[in-house]
């Protein structure tokens, strides 16, 4: 049987990305992203920040999120995240410590 390969993308520390970013599997982002973003599983590390459209299956933000967000599933904001701007998403889940300022609309 042949074994599913999983692409894993990581936007390390220090680097900028400007425009648009289109991704399948899992990304983490520790830099900075402007613009748009898309994908499947999209997580902001803690030094991460994202200030975009974005499009995603899931996303996890444990950094700074700022924009609005098309979530076909869920959306994780871990206690060192904070977002900001307009959520739609299926399943919401915000741990202690976690900030959320923005208009929530469930799928």
């Amino acid at each position: 049987m042949a074994k599913k390969t999983e692409n894993f993308s990581i936007l390390d520390k220090g680097l900028v990305f400007e425009g648009t970013l289109s991704c399948t599997g899992k990304v983490l982002i520790k830099g900075k992203v402007n613009g748009t973003l898309a994908g499947e599983f999209i997580t902001v590390g803690e030094e991460g920040g994202v200030y975009a459209e974005v499009t995603a299956q899931n996303l996890t933000i444990g950094g700074v999120f700022e924009g609005n967000a098309e979530v076909s599933e869920t959306l994780i904001i871990l206690s060192t995240g904070s977002c900001e701007g307009k959520v739609v998403c299926k399943d919401l889940v915000v741990e202690p410590g976690g900030v959320l300022n923005g208009q929530v609309t469930r799928r």
